[in-house]
């Protein structure tokens, strides 16, 4: 309520205009914000996080406060829905949180992220970037230089001799789907309508970020009433151009040899019933994607798994006959295409169906523009009455049979001290629950769990691995947790990522929310370590040690980091296991408590993982004094002779 609100306009009914500060508005224009798509409605922002400075403490701070404590208002008759406030602990974390929340609600709603000017927002950068590369929706609220210029440099303030209009918030511009600066009180009008329409657009979101100068954000301004009316963002559900489809149609019915990649696009549009059904009226086997997995269940018989640079041989092996290839909901990164040489058949065509034009058209494909179910229902009808042949369906079923027959050593015990990672995860996935979630995002880990895990619905695999952000997985389990309540949300954290950002267990603990963190302990990077092994460079500076008095480098004995004493610190239960039978009887105990639990386990640094064909573009030096890199460097030359342009 404002504490001097003008004059009623036009008798006794609601006023045209609201006396609020700019930062005021923002929130109450957030807090009537709804998103629409096949007739269900909901929030669109359910909450925000913010971390205050003096960028924001007296501008958004206030008004989430204000919101918060008295949100009567003075122009209707109802009292506004808060906007519930979440406290975070580290910038870059909070956006990965929304992220998180906002994929775990198939891109349907989502948080706002408020940090205060200078470092607290350029944090939140990186957050950014992995938003906007996975297409997910969240909204950044950096503040910013004083508009006024009355304070000129304020603190934190980045001077650039060129331009005054600069500051480090331009950073945020080539990682945002939308940007915008707002100078003055009324350009938050047309900037906060434009940044809804991008946050609900399946093809155009990610990253939207709007600055807020700090003493725009306090500015009172009248604003139309009509500016904070409940507003409805109907996603929409983009049909296929007709002659587009028939286009499509006619590549895949000359098909002998077909696959269908299904990626994070199928799982947003919640397309897995139509896919299933594509799948069984045509016989095409289905690979997937890091994003896709778990659109068809591990347990059908065309599901055949993992493709690319961490995919398994069965599903390699089928892509590199493919004569033609399905791309449903796919950006196609280097790891589906094991860097463009996973698609070995000299003739390969491809047909893409995504609702993002731009991904539409990679590998010179027949495009089909269209949401990802809508697009398969379509191709379903159209192809009434044709089938892969039969060789074909049966070939990818054996394929799959072998592989799951060759990898069943990676989850049995090995003659070593501790557990191969691959024993862990394992035991996870035969105990979580088909709806529960499983989050990992960097290391080692990604790839062994592409390969090996056995997805049983669209959203219990949550892999971050558009932007393989180490620090993602804490943060995403408040999120995941958040937006779906009922499942078990299990983080898989490598003891490198949990060095870089343990903060966010202060935010679980104080919020209670119930996850359970699983931290593997191998006391080194794991994935680089073996990358560099493999390119000649002998696994330097990937191993967590002292450095040595005798050999100057850092190889001697390990660091006396206390990981579970760390996690005790922040209030946590922690239990340690250093044996896969211990780790199952730790997962119950963690699964029937109602509070939030950590289990350390010590695992083996070296594997075995699984022993996949994918291959993966790391350029080796050229020339050498190490005979490691000479070999390596042969080796790279060898491997990336099938590397192609997809013509």
């Amino acid at each position: 309520m404002s504490e001097n609100p003008p004059a009623p306009v036009g008798g006794t009914g609601p006023r045209d205009t609201v006396r609020l500060t700019v930062a005021q508005a923002l929130v109450r224009f957030l807090a009537a914000q709804h998103s629409e798509r096949d007739g269900e409605r909901q929030r669109l922002f359910p909450g925000a996080f913010g971390i205050f400075g003096h960028g924001n403490v007296a501008g958004l701070g206030q008004a989430l406060l204000q919101n918060a404590v008295d949100p009567a208002r003075d122009d209707a008759a109802e009292p506004e829905a808060p906007l519930p406030y979440y406290q975070a602990r580290n910038e870059q974390s909070m956006v990965h949180t929304a992220v998180a929340y906002a994929r775990t609600r198939n891109r349907l709603q989502t948080l706002a992220c408020a940090a205060s000017i200078g470092p607290g927002s350029t944090n939140m950068v990186t957050g950014a970037a992995l938003a906007t590369i996975d297409r997910i929706p969240v909204l950044i609220l950096p503040s910013d230089v004083f508009a006024n210029r009355a304070v000129d440099p304020v603190l934190q303030q980045l001077e650039d001799e060129r331009a005054l209009d600069v500051s480090v918030n331009d950073a945020f511009r080539p990682v945002s789907r939308f940007f915008d600066r707002i100078w003055r009180p009324e350009q938050l009008i047309p900037s906060a309508l434009a940044a809804m329409r991008v946050l609900t657009d399946p093809a155009e979101t990610g990253a939207v970020t709007l600055c807020l100068p700090q003493d725009v954000q306090a500015e009172a301004h009248d604003w139309p009433v009509d500016f904070f009316r409940e507003r409805t963002w109907h996603v929409a559900r983009p049909v296929p151009e007709p002659a587009a489809l028939e286009r499509a149609v006619e590549v895949i019915r000359g098909a002998r040899r077909p696959v269908l990649i299904a990626g994070g696009g199928t799982i947003y549009s919640a397309a897995s019933s139509a896919l299933q059904a594509f799948a069984e009226s045509t016989d095409i086997p289905v690979l997937d994607t890091q994003a896709g997995k778990g659109a068809l269940r591990d347990d059908h018989e065309l599901c055949i798994g993992g493709v690319g640079a961490t995919g398994n041989d069965a599903a390699n092996e089928l892509a590199a006959e493919a004569d033609v290839v399905i791309g449903v909901g796919t950006r196609y990164t280097d790891f589906t295409t094991a860097s463009h040489t996973a698609f070995r058949n000299p003739d390969v065509r491809f047909v893409n169906l995504n609702v993002k034009s731009f991904d539409a058209a990679k590998h010179a494909a027949e495009m089909v523009v269209a949401d990802a179910r809508t697009g398969l229902e379509a191709l379903t009808g159209a192809l009434d009455g044709w089938r892969a042949p039969a060789a074909h369906r049966e070939r990818a079923v054996r394929l799959r049979a072998a592989w799951d027959e060759r990898v069943a050593p990676c989850f049995a015990p090995h003659d070593q001290e501790l557990p191969a990672q691959t024993e862990i995860f394992g035991a996870l996935n035969e105990m979580m629950g088909d709806e529960d979630i499983v989050i990992n995002a960097a290391g080692s880990m990604p790839g062994d769990l592409q390969a090996l895990w056995k997805a049983r619905s669209p959203r219990q695999y949550h892999l971050e691995y558009g932007y393989s952000c180490m620090g993602y997985e804490l943060p995403a389990s408040l999120g995941a947790k958040m937006a779906a309540p009922d499942a078990e949300v299990v983080a898989i954290i490598g003891d490198g990522t949990f060095q870089m950002a343990p903060q966010e267990i202060a935010t679980i603990v104080a919020e209670r929310v119930k996850v359970i963190l699983v931290i593997l302990q191998n006391h080194g990077w794991a994935s680089i370590g073996a990358l560099s092994e493999s390119h000649g460079s002998q696994r330097f500076g990937t191993k967590y040690r002292l450095r040595s008095e005798e050999s100057g480098l850092l190889d001697g004995e390990k660091l006396p980091f206390d990981i579970p004493a760390n996690i005790r610190s922040y209030g946590l239960e922690v239990q340690e296991v250093s044996s896969a039978a211990d780790f199952r009887a730790a997962y119950r105990r963690a699964e029937a408590s109602t509070e939030a639990t950590a289990i350390v386990v010590n695992t083996n640094l070296y594997g075995p993982h699984p022993p996949g064909e994918g291959w993966w573009d790391v350029p080796v030096s050229q020339v050498s004094r190490l005979e490691s890199t000479q070999q390596a460097s042969a080796q790279y030359e060898a491997a990336r002779a099938p590397q192609r342009h997809y013509l």
